[in-house]
């Protein structure tokens, strides 16, 4: 016979709201992710962003989505490309993710070619998904990007990864 327990209250426990808009955001920064690069052709030329909101959807169809911020100035071009491509980054490229954060025409000095939709493919990267858009649903402050996946590219390597606002590798137990 087992004994129900009442739940143990959570150190800093808070419900989401305005007020506590950083704790919230912080709290899910307690989630390590992979680093993605989300790259598209647009009317001013490649463009590129940082996102760890990458997700695999389905195997059949082969579908993957990731979540762009409305408030990003880049949102427009990401939202209403016909095609785009998901780069899963190595450890040994937070400089482009960086570049990628901060300037979304950040390509000089990396090494990228466009492929036959115009959309840039940065190298080196672990997989790569060329995608075509399937989908956008509205989802709060960010949109759900649905893509269809088209081509799929990989190499071996160890994952860039993003935990508490900061990049870092993986270590095997």
């Amino acid at each position: 016979m087992s004994r129900e327990m009442p739940p143990l209250p959570m150190p800093d426990s808070f419900t989401p709201g305005a007020d506590t808009a950083r704790a919230f955001r912080n709290a899910l920064g307690r989630f390590a992710t992979g680093v993605t690069v989300i790259t598209c052709d647009s009317a001013q030329g490649p463009l590129g962003i940082t996102a760890n909101s990458f997700a695999s959807v389905s195997l059949d169809p082969p579908l993957v989505l990731w979540s762009p911020a409305k408030a990003s100035k880049r949102f427009d071009a990401f939202t209403k490309a016909q095609h785009f491509a998901i780069h899963i980054m190595s450890d040994a490229q937070s400089d482009i993710c960086s570049g990628f954060t901060k300037d979304g025409s950040a390509f000089s000095g990396y090494d990228w070619h466009a492929c036959d939709k115009g959309v840039p493919l940065i190298s080196h990267c672990l997989s790569r998904f060329e995608c075509t858009l399937d989908a956008v649903h509205d989802a709060g402050d960010h949109a759900i990007v649905l893509g269809r996946v088209t081509r799929v590219s990989t190499q071996s390597g160890k994952p860039l990864m993003f935990y508490s606002g900061k990049f870092g590798g993986f270590l095997e137990a």
